[in-house]
């Protein structure tokens, strides 16, 4: 008894489907404001769904082999600079020394016409 009891639960489970296109269809402009939460007239507000039940809902959306359209834009990689400020620095005032040192005579002419 107890056996057949275990094998209709697991029956039950086994069948049982996440309804996950109630859920979109319910939740679907809740979605599209935001993946945290959205600014309404200068105030912060949360979404009408929790960030568990969101990760559910996507989860079951591409296990059932639909995209999920509400990831959040991927922002731009900051490229890291190498090596040290101090060498870049020293070598764009060596650059920069170069050029003055160029204008020099003009420079030493203006000021002697002064």
């Amino acid at each position: 008894m107890a056996g057949k009891a275990a094998q209709s639960v697991v029956k039950a489970v086994g069948e049982y489907q996440y309804p996950w296109r109630e859920k979109l269809a319910k939740y679907k402009v809740e979605l599209s404001k935001g993946v945290w939460g959205y600014w309404e007239l200068g105030a912060w507000k949360p979404l009408g769904i929790s960030a568990r039940h969101r990760a559910r809902l996507r989860k079951e959306m591409l296990i059932a082999g639909q995209d999920w359209p509400y990831n959040p834009e991927k922002k731009e990689m900051r490229s890291k600079m190498k090596g040290h400020k101090c060498d870049r620095i020293a070598a764009e005032r060596r650059e920069n020394t170069a050029n003055l040192m160029q204008k020099m005579p003009e420079m030493l002419l203006a000021y002697k016409k002064r």
